[in-house]
């Protein structure tokens, strides 16, 4: 087997990619609780480099402040937003709406298992132009271990 494909089978080991996209939204649509109904999971390209990790994510509508970027438990890096895409009013009296296609979720939501080397103390999030870029950076690998012949005496 290649390199890359021993690198892509490994990236989606740590990552848990499943076979698709909707698996990786906690809890599963299968199971939905309560609480989760209405969450659109957000679409996400991930990037691996050398040094990081990079979560594009489309957001359009959505403001830096409308969005929340965080790790649970110690691993699950998560990204969430309650809040709604705003419309746009007419200036003048009397201006109306005569097709509304564009709905905006009441919730966005989505989870990823991030891997041993993921640094969670540097994690960096930014906003533009309706793409939310979230940056994880690597650990350096742990030094290996040197091995030391003895003599017997």
């Amino acid at each position: 087997m290649s390199r890359a494909g021993i690198n892509g089978d490994l990236v989606n080991h740590l990552f848990n990619f499943p076979e698709s996209f909707e698996k990786l939204m906690f809890p599963s649509q299968e199971h939905e609780s309560n609480e989760n109904k209405g969450v659109l999971s957000i679409p996400v390209d991930i990037l691996d480099t050398p040094k990081e990790y990079i979560f594009f994510m489309d957001v359009p509508g959505l403001s830096k402040s409308d969005i929340q970027v965080m790790v649970e438990d110690e691993n699950t890096l998560v990204i969430r937003s309650g809040g709604k895409r705003k419309r746009e009013d007419g200036e003048e009296e009397g201006c109306k709406y005569l097709r509304l296609e564009r709905r905006a979720p009441k919730k966005l939501l989505r989870k990823f298992r991030l891997p041993e080397n993921a640094n969670v103390s540097a994690i960096t999030a930014k906003c533009e132009n309706g793409v939310l870029t979230v940056v994880v950076e690597k650990l350096p690998p742990p030094p290996k271990s040197k091995t030391v012949e003895v003599a017997i005496s």
